[in-house]
This record gives structure tokens, C-alpha cells and sequence, in this order.
């Protein structure tokens, strides 16, 4: 959270060179949009922000973005299944085999922040599902909890 107490929205007071107002900086699909609102062509410090808000607001709402107070993570590069916060992985088993090498098994991981810098995970097994059921239980399962966790209702 910025200083300001808005996602995105920094408060920038250099009294040396008479800079007083709101920078907006706001990234969005490796790109970075920046803008200065100045208290100087604004009535008061509050009429500074609150032009400040509703540029970032209606940036978010041209570029696609997701109006969320949380970070917004939309597809990471090391995603192998196309599905953001699911991902098919492999696990070392506490069994060991006769020759005493370990056994792996295969699972797809949901993972999904209930609460800012919490992380939760929950598997679903290949072996005991098959790969297409415990795919569609993965990703139905990261659906709810984006339901759950990810969709704030914020009138900035």
C-alpha cells in the first residue's frame, strides 16, 4: 500500500523544488503508466488525491485491470498448465522403494493467498484422480477461492 493509503498512488512533497502533490504509477502487463498530479492546480490536498483516484480508476478500467487493493498476478512465465495458480508438479514420496530410491508422484498444486502474505496450497493427485479429473477439481477448486479471497467490491 502507498504512502497515500491508495494502491498505486504516492504522495511526493520536495520542498527544495516546490513539488507537492500525487504520483500515480501503475503497472499493468510489464508496462508502467505514470502521472503527477500537482496540488498547485487543485484546491486543496484532499481535491489533489481524489483527482489522483479516479485517474488511476479509469486507467484500470481502459487497460483491463483488475480494480483490486491486493496485488493482480495475471500469468507467470514458469505457469505449465496455462492456469494462474495451478500448476502440475512432481513430489519426492516419504516411501522409499526396495532399491532405496525414492518414489515420485505427480499432482496439481493450487496456490492462492487468503489473506495479504499468506500462502495456502491444496493437491490434487494425478495417480488417484487421473489427469484430466484432478486438472478440472484443480481448477475449479482455484476458481473458488478466487471467488473467496480476490474479488473485492471498492468504490475508489
Amino acid at each position: 500500500m502507498a504512502d497515500s493509503g491508495y494502491k498505486s498512488i504516492s504522495r511526493i512533497d520536495v520542498p527544495k523544488r516546490k513539488t507537492h502533490g500525487f504520483q500515480v504509477r501503475l503497472w499493468f502487463q510489464e508496462k508502467m503508466y505514470n502521472k503527477f498530479f500537482n496540488d498547485n492546480h487543485y484546491n486543496t490536498r484532499e481535491d489533489t488525491l481524489q483527482a489522483a483516484v479516479e485517474y488511476r480508476n479509469e486507467l484500470e478500467v481502459e487497460l483491463g485491470k483488475p480494480r483490486s487493493e491486493r496485488p493482480v498476478i495475471l500469468q507467470h512465465a514458469r505457469n505449465n498448465t496455462g492456469v494462474v495458480g495451478v500448476n502440475r508438479i512432481w513430489r519426492k514420496s516419504k516411501t522409499i522403494s526396495p532399491s532405496g530410491a525414492p518414489y515420485y508422484y505427480e499432482l496439481y498444486e493450487v496456490v492462492w493467498n487468503p489473506q495479504p502474505g499468506k500462502l495456502s496450497k491444496k493437491v490434487f493427485s494425478i495417480d488417484k484422480l487421473g489427469e484430466e479429473e484432478a486438472f478440472r477439481q484443480a481448477v475449479a477448486f482455484r476458481k473458488e477461492m478466487e471467488r473467496k479471497y480476490y474479488h473485492e467490491h471498492s468504490d475508489e
